[in-house]
């Protein structure tokens, strides 16, 4: 019997239908059903949940459901799950979550390669922003790579064996941010860490019922605070101490305050709820703040985030709660240059940036040899009237363009990379700005492999001065209209358009946009002329790319190919050699336009050439081409070629 590679533990409780709807993506995984398990690991639930699980149980060998009273929380029933787990490797996975088909497979490949404690898979989901620890697929690593605090659910794969080894296990009962106890305990143990980017292994949705077993991410009467401080000084404990803010600790705790400390301090939250409530947070948080958390962690934050540390540890709530109006009001706009193909790539220039409330720039002023923090962005915050100095305008800056696949909510990173730099505007003012080349492959955007037929949305996140923005990327065009041409990639069209929103989007293989609507007017300008085949100069084409298209000839519906031009960069139309239609001049259309695409000279049932719409034949050029059409000066010219 083959060895259990892989057993995936599964906490349940009061699920319901989602039970049902989660099953078949664990189910139906491309590892055989021999080599992986199943543990259901149902926490007292009270209404049909166990039913259905034992029903699954009944029809799948790999399944096993065991039970245990209500504990209120995941922490136990993973850890009952734990104990009866025989394989190799264990992966979490939540009631309500689903995993991507060849998850399991890629995922224990990757970590038997790599000989890893731990494997984090690409999460896909609809409540979190993309994380660019995701952006590339790492070997191996450890947490010296402070990207994986991105990272902190349990949703991951660990090796059985270490977490024996170690004594890793989850606190039992209701214990908020568990999950982060103990896979931070997990990163620093393990020896071999490894990140799977190039395939969406786990995707965490956002319920219809807005039920998800982590919804409720701060609540202190779940011991939040106490929480918290176990989990920093387990960091503490495992890391050596540091005055340098880029020392490994006060690297991993940055997540932990920035995160956990300062959301207290910052809008939405402390412009959301109940002021007497977020007094009391704010409170806790301070004094959490100043306890535990070296003064190198906060020294460390970048601009923004450093001033609303020092407003917290100096209790300034309302300093806090009149920074976030302001900062509520600041955005990001994108700046998109001429988009076009090059060697089947969508490229453009892109230049990302800050805006306050008022629509200018967000400024840096230089005073005294210093940089400054725009003044707009201070007033009415108490005790900045002399500013705040912006020590390093680089701190922790950065931006990225990511693509979403809009059907499967799966994000991909283009290639290229944004470059921070800062802008003179003049007077002694200058702005951040984020710029670069989106470079868009549609062959291989998904993690190597083609984009899948659907609409794929172009975002840009930027985090400048410690205010971090995910924007869509939009650009002069009008919304609705295409962006630029289209282009045959592999055996596809990609049609680039800005959507109604005006955001740039690619439709692969027409899900929603169409060849004909979206090139009308350039068809309608084409003059070009060919003999059975048309070259179209605004469909940009790679070389062995090969596309199917149905086209009406008169009345008549064919298939017809798309194809690279000879020697070239652009598409051209073939059509068959033979039509059941009379001779003449017959206007060529795609679904969905009146517009001709072309026009089919045929005569005696032969396609002769085609004509784009614009082709004009002065006198000469028409009796040029009657001679042509005509079959008798055909075959005299074929008897003097033969003799």
């Amino acid at each position: 019997m083959p060895r259990v590679k892989v057993s995936v533990v599964v906490p349940v409780y009061n699920t319901g239908k989602y039970v049902d709807e989660c099953a078949p993506s664990l189910l139906g995984q491309s590892l055989p059903a021999d080599e992986y398990e199943v543990i259901y690991v149902d926490d007292g639930s009270t209404d049909d949940t166990l039913a259905r699980l034992e029903k699954i149980e009944a029809e799948h060998p790999n399944v096993r459901v065991h039970t245990r009273p209500n504990s209120g929380w995941p922490g136990a029933p993973r850890n009952l799950g734990m104990s009866h787990a025989k394989g190799e490797y264990i992966q979490f996975v939540d009631h309500d979550d689903t995993l991507g088909p060849e998850a399991l497979e890629r995922l224990y490949e990757h970590a038997k390669n790599n000989d890893a404690d731990v494997v984090l898979g690409k999460m896909s989901s609809t409540m979190v922003r993309p994380r660019r620890l995701f952006r590339h697929t790492v070997d191996a690593c450890t947490i010296e790579n402070d990207e994986l605090m991105q990272s902190m659910s349990p949703h991951k794969m660990f090796r059985r064996a270490f977490i024996e080894e170690h004594g890793l296990r989850f606190p039992e009962g209701p214990w908020i941010l568990e999950d982060l106890l103990f896979v931070s305990a997990a990163y620093l143990k393990a020896e071999r860490i490894s990140v799977l980017a190039d395939y969406p292994c786990y995707y965490w949705m956002k319920r219809d019922d807005g039920g998800n077993n982590t919804q409720h991410r701060f609540n202190p009467r779940h011991g939040f605070w106490d929480n918290c401080r176990t989990i920093v000084r387990q960091i503490k404990d495992g890391t050596p101490a540091s005055d340098d803010i880029d020392g490994l600790q006060n690297r991993l705790l940055h997540r932990l305050y920035h995160v956990e400390i300062l959301s207290r301090t910052r809008e939405p939250e402390i412009l959301r709820e109940d002021p007497a409530e977020q007094r009391q947070r704010f409170g806790a948080a301070r004094e959490l703040a100043l306890a535990e958390f070296p003064a190198a962690v906060r020294e460390g934050l970048p601009t923004v985030s450093r001033l609303r540390a020092e407003l917290l540890e100096r209790g300034d709530f309302e300093g806090a709660l009149a920074l976030a109006e302001r900062a509520r009001e600041v955005t990001a706009r994108s700046e998109v240059g001429a988009l076009r193909w090059a060697d089947g790539r969508l490229v453009a220039d892109v230049t990302l940036s800050l805006l306050r409330g008022d629509g200018e720039p967000l400024v840096l002023v230089e005073r005294d040899g210093k940089q400054w923090l725009d003044p707009e962005l201070l007033a009415g915050v108490p005790g900045t009237g002399d500013g705040w100095e912006v020590r390093d305008p680089f701190r922790m800056a950065y931006a990225e363009l990511v693509v979403k696949d809009r059907d499967r909510e799966d994000w991909w990173y283009p290639e290229g990379d944004l470059e921070v730099r800062l802008e003179p505007l003049g007077e002694g003012r200058s702005r951040l700005v984020a710029s670069g080349r989106l470079i868009l492959d549609p062959e291989r955007l998904a993690g190597g492999r083609p984009l899948e037929r659907g609409v794929h949305d172009v975002w840009a996140y930027v985090q400048l001065l410690g205010l971090d923005r995910m924007v869509r990327v939009t650009g002069d065009g009008v919304p609705g209209a295409p962006a630029t041409g289209p282009a045959l990639t592999g055996g596809r069209l990609a049609l680039p358009y800005w959507t109604g929103s005006g955001q740039l989007a690619l439709d692969i293989d027409q899900r929603q946009r169409r060849l004909g609507p979206d090139t009308a007017d350039a068809a309608a300008r084409n003059a070009e002329r060919g003999a059975r085949s048309l070259p179209l100069p605004y469909v940009a084409a790679t070389e062995g790319a090969r596309a199917k298209v149905k086209v009406t000839v008169a009345a008549l519906t064919v298939d017809a190919d798309l194809a690279p031009a000879t020697g070239g960069t652009t598409a051209e139309l073939r059509l068959p050699a033979r039509f059941r239609l009379p001779s003449g001049r017959h206007p060529v259309t795609l679904p969905k336009t009146d517009t001709p695409l072309a026009y089919a000279v045929v005569r005696d049932g032969a396609l002769l050439r085609l004509e784009g719409p614009a082709y004009a034949a002065g006198a000469g050029r028409r009796l040029v081409d009657a001679l042509a059409d005509n079959g008798g000066v055909r075959k005299a010219r074929r008897r003097l070629r033969r003799g």
